[in-house]
């Protein structure tokens, strides 16, 4: 039986260790000393109660029959010590209950205690209310049982914030390396899955060509070795970034090196106004949502040419990918556009897909303001 583990466990053994104390020292200098037996008696229950305390811990024992040898001890150690002072192992009782059985049943055992010690009091001395020492002797114990109470309600609160903390936080790292893996899932997709895609173009143009064309064929093999070499600096690029070694990102530098890449259809870029005021994943969700628009040219729409516009002003940035290749009825959802969309939502932005059959395709992507514009 697996249960968690009570809060404070050394305020009960700090307990135990006082009424022992109080009973020894009132054996050796009170009246005691005629009872040596009571004495023995008296540390030999105390010791139980540390064993009780010492199989709770080590021992999957039910907390009911635990919490009912406790009482049955604290009884037999209020009776032995004639100090009194055991009557406050009874405070015990509504403390250990509550984190066993909760808050009912810990206030009415605290109840069951008080009760018991007023019918103990009424037995010993019948006009006990009289007398100003049992009177605050039972106010004192009544105040223990109250901060008992409040106590173990303290800490029972503060274990179960410190769950719900616990759960919060495995939660968040959950999250956060789904997140993570979402990333690294979209820029091996939109890196490496561009380059690939260059290479096999040029790949299968050299063999087209390799008989008819060798000079074409040539060129369609050096293409895809420049293909290869960027797609190894883009990794480098990528293992830099997740070191925090993050070179700045030029957007035109990156939309630039789209239009050299040496690939077909021949692509247009141009870039207007100032994409530095926005921060760095602002700029990359745009490059890579280019860099996805020529992938799909590329790889399915059959265009000739391809243009790459990106606007930045008061009213946002603004990306447009247009090729004049077969285009399709219905846009399909894969994981490239889906990626795109992921990432261009997390900067708080929007993609659009227009297309037709033998139309072509126009992928928009807007940004709101970057900060820098709202404040110039």
């Amino acid at each position: 039986m697996d249960r968690p583990r009570r809060p404070v466990p050394w305020a009960v053994a700090v307990v135990y260790g006082a009424v022992l104390a109080g009973g020894v020292y009132w054996s050796l200098v009170g009246e005691g000393l005629d009872h040596p037996g009571r004495l023995a008696g008296f540390v030999l229950v105390l010791a139980l109660l540390f064993g009780v305390e010492l199989v709770e811990w080590r021992t999957p024992v039910h907390p009911g029959v635990l919490l009912a040898a406790r009482i049955g001890l604290f009884a037999a150690a209020a009776s032995l010590d004639g100090s009194g002072t055991s009557r406050a192992l009874f405070v015990l009782v509504p403390f250990v209950a509550y984190f066993a059985f909760g808050r009912a049943t810990s206030v009415a055992l605290a109840a069951a205690c008080l009760a018991f010690i007023v019918t103990g009091f009424s037995l010993s001395t019948p006009d006990w209310y009289r007398d100003a020492e049992y009177v605050s002797d039972l106010l004192m114990f009544t105040i223990g049982l109250v901060l008992a109470v409040c106590m173990a309600a303290v800490a029972s609160a503060e274990r179960e914030a410190r769950g719900r903390l616990e759960s919060t936080l495995d939660r968040v790292a959950e999250l956060s390396a789904a997140m993570e893996r979402n990333r690294v899932a979209r820029d091996i997709h939109d890196s490496l899955g561009h380059h690939l895609t260059a290479i096999a173009i040029q790949l299968e143009k050299a063999t087209a060509f390799a008989d008819r064309d060798p000079a074409l064929a040539e060129r369609a093999i050096a293409d895809a070795r420049a293909s290869a070499r960027d797609a190894l600096a883009d990794v480098r690029r990528s293992v830099r970034a997740l070191r925090e070694e993050r070179p700045p990102f030029s957007l035109r530098d990156a939309l630039t090196g789209l239009a050299g890449d040496g690939g077909e259809p021949a692509v247009t870029v141009t870039v207007t106004g100032e994409p530095d005021r926005y921060d760095t994943a602002a700029l990359t969700a745009l490059y890579r949502a280019a860099q996805e628009g020529l992938t799909n040219a590329r790889r399915h729409a059959k265009a000739s040419v391809v243009t790459v516009s990106a606007a930045f002003d008061e009213a946002g940035a603004r990306l447009v990918v247009a090729d004049d290749g077969r285009g399709f009825a219905t846009p399909g959802e894969g994981f490239g556009l889906l990626g795109m969309r992921e990432r261009v939502e997390l900067v708080g932005g929007a993609v659009s897909v227009d297309s037709g059959p033998g139309a072509g395709t126009v992928i928009t992507v807007t940004i709101p303001p970057a900060p820098a514009w709202s404040a110039a």
